[in-house]
């Protein structure tokens, strides 16, 4: 049996010398750390600092460039790259649109009559010098006979400006005027033009030959009969553009006619299935004559590769331009 003796109470006399013990101890060890802390202090210069905090950066660099995942991200320049990219393959799929080829085609339509009516404008006004001339024939200065040739070439010009511009005009809504009579008086107008301007410097007339003054001259009205001549043909390979539409209207010549297989056509006068609109083609084929796109007397073959239509169509068309030339 092991038998336990009490521990006697602490005495305020003890606890008293307790403290005394542990204030003494700690004074003995403050001068110990306040001796190293200087030491270490010392050496924690600015420079050191900066390379612990280069070498802590460089650890942590480390471990983070083998991650990948910054390169998967898109810089501001492949962005805007896949943008334009992607804005180019829009703009290509547009083009390819059936609406947008004929809006484009419509809109370089305007473009080539409005250039080719302000270039006809101006090679009518630039032989206007030329007329006056010949028209004055001599006369003094400012006389009636001197003032009123300057008004020969306008009216003839403005004159010629109706006819080609209606021609034009019509021409781009589908329905070209084919009418022998006004292509007679576009010749006789420029013809005119041409000779007025030319004869006070033919070699016989004019006191002393220049070839230069010669070209200068005559290069108005030349440049006027090329626009003339070139403009109905340049309309008319716009009429037959097709844009690639689905469903249009056969007789609509600002397309050109699908192809389809043939129909039953009664009277060769009478449209083909039904049709009021060849009457329209009929007058088409009659331009495609007179530019010289087809032959006076074309096959019904030509006119089935000239329209791509059916052959009977062809044949009709045939018949009755066969019909008209035998009506006059």
């Amino acid at each position: 049996m092991t038998i336990t003796t009490p521990t006697p109470e602490p005495m305020p006399e003890d606890v008293t010398r307790g403290l005394a013990a542990l204030e003494r101890h700690l004074a003995e060890q403050v001068p110990a750390v306040a001796s190293v802390r200087p030491v270490e202090a010392e050496g924690q210069t600015r420079r050191v600092r900066r390379l612990r905090a280069e070498v802590a950066e460089a650890h942590l660099l480390a471990g983070l460039q083998d991650d990948d995942a910054p390169l998967m991200l898109d810089t501001a320049k492949v962005r805007k790259r896949r943008k334009a990219a992607r804005e180019a393959a829009r703009l290509h799929e547009l083009g390819q649109d059936p609406a947008m080829r004929a809006f484009q085609a419509a809109r370089m339509r305007r473009v080539l009559v409005a250039a080719g009516m302000v270039s006809l404008t101006l090679a009518l006004a630039w032989s206007t010098a030329g007329v006056q001339v010949f028209a004055a024939d001599r006369a003094p200065a400012w006389s009636p006979s001197w003032v009123f040739a300057w008004l020969v070439e306008p009216f003839m010009s403005l004159a010629l400006l109706v006819v080609v511009g209606a021609r034009a005009y019509l021409a781009t809504q589908g329905a070209p005027i084919t009418s022998r009579s006004l292509v007679r008086i576009e010749w006789l107008f420029l013809a005119l033009t041409l000779g007025m301007n030319a004869w006070p410097y033919l070699p016989s007339v004019a006191e002393t030959f220049s070839l230069s003054r010669l070209v200068l001259h005559i290069l108005g009205p030349i440049v006027a009969v090329a626009v003339v001549t070139a403009l109905p043909i340049i309309l008319a390979a716009f009429t037959r553009l097709d844009h690639g539409h689905t469903g249009r209207e056969a007789g609509n010549p600002l397309t050109g006619p699908e192809y389809r297989p043939n129909a039953a056509v009664g009277h060769p006068s009478d449209p083909p299935d039904g049709n009021p609109a060849t009457a329209v083609l009929t007058t088409h084929v009659r331009h495609l004559i007179t530019a010289g796109e087809l032959p006076a007397r074309p096959s019904a073959a030509a006119i089935r590769r000239e329209l791509r239509c059916g052959m009977d169509i062809a044949r009709a068309l045939r018949d009755a331009l066969a019909r008209g030339e035998a009506d006059r």
